[in-house]
C-alpha cells in the first residue's frame, strides 16, 4: 500500500515544495532522511492538527493517522522560524497547540490554514511578519557562488540556517535524486554514473541509511508505505 503523495514546486524563493497526501488504510511508512523543514497541516476524524517538521539525517519508520488528509510546505534551504532554532528540530518536529480546520497558532499569532494553492500566500505573510526569516549566505553558496567570507564562517552559518552540515545536505539530496531515478526505472549503474557514486555497493549504502530502500525495491515499488513520491 501506498501514500498517494501529490506534490509540486513552487514558484516562491522561500519554498521548495508544496504538496498532499491522502494516507487512507495506511499507518506505518518508511520516512526518508530530507533536508529541509516544514509546516503540515492534515484532520483526522474532524480534528485539525499543525505541525512543524525538521530535517531528518536518517531513514526510519513513523506512524501514519490513519484517514487523515494532509498539506505540506516544505521550506527553502536557508530559510529558518525565528522562534525555533534549525538544530531543535532536527530528527524531531513540534506539533503546535489550538489548531482548528480554520486556523492554526505560530509564535504568538493566529494564521489561517491553507490549501494547496494558498500556501505560498500565507508563507510571504509570515515573511512579511518577520516570522520566517533566511541567511542568504545559505542560498548562495548552493548556487556555487563564492563566499566573501572564511570556509569556517559558512559552514558555520549553514549549520545555522539549516541544523545540518553541507556534506549532510549534499548525500541526503543525491540519495533521494537516486531514489526517483530508480523508481522511474533507471537502472543502478545509470545512477552510479550519473550522481557520481563511486561503485554501485556505495549506492546501495546510501540508500539503505537514507531512503531505506534497496535499489529493486525502488524500482518495482515493493517494501510498503514510503515518505517520498515516487509515482513517475
Amino acid at each position: 500500500m501506498r501514500l498517494r503523495i501529490e506534490a509540486r514546486e513552487s514558484g516562491s524563493p522561500w519554498v521548495d515544495t508544496v504538496w498532499t497526501c491522502t494516507s487512507g488504510p495506511v499507518t506505518e511508512m518508511t520516512s526518508v532522511a530530507c533536508v529541509r523543514w516544514g509546516l503540515v497541516f492534515w484532520v483526522q476524524d474532524g480534528r485539525a492538527y499543525t505541525s512543524v517538521t525538521g530535517p531528518e539525517t536518517r531513514t526510519g519508520t513513523a506512524p501514519v493517522p490513519e484517514d487523515a488528509t494532509f498539506v505540506g510546505i516544505d521550506f527553502a534551504i536557508g530559510t529558518s522560524l525565528r522562534a525555533m532554532p534549525a538544530a531543535m528540530l532536527v530528527d524531531g518536529g513540534v506539533e503546535l497547540p489550538d489548531s482548528t480546520r480554520r486556523t492554526f497558532r505560530l509564535d504568538g499569532s493566529r494564521w489561517e490554514t491553507p490549501g494547496p494553492d494558498d500556501a505560498e500566500a500565507l508563507v510571504e505573510r509570515l515573511v512579511r511578519a518577520g516570522i520566517v526569516v533566511r541567511d542568504p549566505l545559505v542560498a548562495q553558496v548552493l548556487r556555487g557562488t563564492p563566499a566573501d567570507v572564511s570556509g569556517r564562517t559558512v559552514e558555520r552559518r549553514f549549520r545555522a540556517a539549516t541544523g545540518l552540515t553541507r556534506g549532510a545536505v549534499r548525500q541526503i539530496e543525491r540519495a533521494r535524486t537516486a531514489a526517483g531515478l530508480l523508481a522511474a526505472g533507471a537502472a543502478a549503474d545509470t545512477v552510479v554514473a550519473k550522481l557520481g557514486y563511486f561503485d554501485e555497493p556505495h549506492l546501495a549504502r546510501a540508500l539503505r541509511t537514507y531512503v531505506g530502500r534497496t535499489a529493486g525495491q525502488l524500482r518495482d515499488g515493493a517494501g510498503g508505505a514510503i515518505a517520498l513520491d515516487v509515482s513517475a
